[in-house]
């Protein structure tokens, strides 16, 4: 299987999954023009299930390094399947949230607070799982993407006016956030450290990212099934519109499933290299990328007044340099 070498090379896979976590929302939002979300994230689960089994066949089977996605199929003990496949449910529960939380509230509000959190709490969990590099400028990068997530809120607020939709979107973007902050550790638990030395029972990388979107595919018929009938904003769906969207509507959403799935592949086997906390830390800046779609592609924040700008403007720098400060955790 194709295994990262260097700590240079696993920044740059980080920075893939950066922009592959930050952009993939677009998919969402043009195909809210004519379909509700609760139907396209159908497509979205099945994009990520079908990039996870091409990526596991294709660089998870390449070469002499490590162990083939097939013999590792054949000698993964279910608890660490398991617990793959337990990281895809904790995580297509929080992605849900956010999803919903996009289309209330757009992605300049919903990625900052909902992704921020879960990057500080991912973060967390993940270095006291694994703990490596210098923890001081962990946490200190951490502590400035909390102040740009307080500055984001902030700005919101400004935008809101105290609506009650707006601040139901606030409210699922923080939700999903700390749901999130968890799902990578048992994905990252279920495989084996040094992805040059296979362990008995345990996964792969790749291996590891098909039974975690296994997981995200089969809860989605409980997760968005109960969304479907009691959405948190619109009438109740039905799964018979599903079968009447056009071929761009079902590509669309597939398209931000791989999108998606091509961003955790890369962060995955990141981090072998990095370190979970760093990897994921690294992979969450996606607030950033989404923030910067919102606010200058999108236009989320273009009735903003002078002082709700400056916020904006705020909050992407201290998340830049917390970003920063994360990347010469190791260095």
């Amino acid at each position: 299987m194709f295994i990262i070498q260097t700590y240079s090379t696993a920044i740059i896979f980080c920075v893939i999954t950066m922009l592959c976590w930050g952009s993939w929302a677009n998919t969402q939002k043009l195909a809210l023009k004519t379909w509700r979300f609760e139907l396209f994230y159908w497509d979205y689960t099945i994009g990520i299930l079908i990039f996870s089994i091409l990526s596991a066949f294709t660089l998870g089977s390449y070469g002499t390094n490590g162990r083939s996605f097939i013999n590792d199929i054949s000698q993964a003990n279910i608890s660490h399947v398991g617990s793959a496949m337990l990281g895809g449910v904790i995580f297509n529960a929080a992605n849900i949230l956010l999803v919903a939380a996009i289309s209330i509230a757009g992605m300049s509000v919903a990625f900052p607070v909902g992704i921020g959190i879960a990057l500080v709490l991912g973060v967390i969990v993940n270095y006291y799982d694994k703990p490596d590099g210098n923890s001081a400028f962990l946490f200190a990068g951490v502590g400035l993407i909390i102040i740009a997530i307080i500055l984001n809120a902030v700005a919101y607020r400004k935008m809101s006016s105290g609506n009650q939709t707006t601040i139901k979107g606030l409210l699922l973007s923080a939700i999903a956030g700390i749901l999130m902050g968890f799902f990578y550790k048992f994905v990252s638990q279920s495989m084996f450290l040094n992805f040059n030395v296979p362990e008995n029972g345990k996964l792969s990388p790749y291996t590891a990212v098909v039974f975690f979107s296994v997981g995200i595919f089969l809860s989605n018929f409980i997760f968005n099934t109960m969304v479907m009938r009691r959405p948190f904003i619109g009438s109740p769906v039905l799964m018979s519109d599903y079968f009447k969207g056009s071929i761009k509507n079902h590509f669309t959403g597939i398209l931000g499933g791989v999108i998606w799935c091509l961003g955790m592949s890369f962060n995955i086997i990141a981090s072998g290299k990095t370190s979970p906390a760093i990897a994921y830390g690294l992979g969450q800046g996606a607030t950033v990328v989404a923030a910067i779609w919102g606010i200058f592609v999108w236009k989320e924040f273009n009735n903003a007044s002078k002082a709700t700008t400056l916020i904006i403007a705020l909050m992407l720098a201290f998340y830049i340099a917390g970003l920063a400060m994360i990347i010469i955790t190791k260095i």
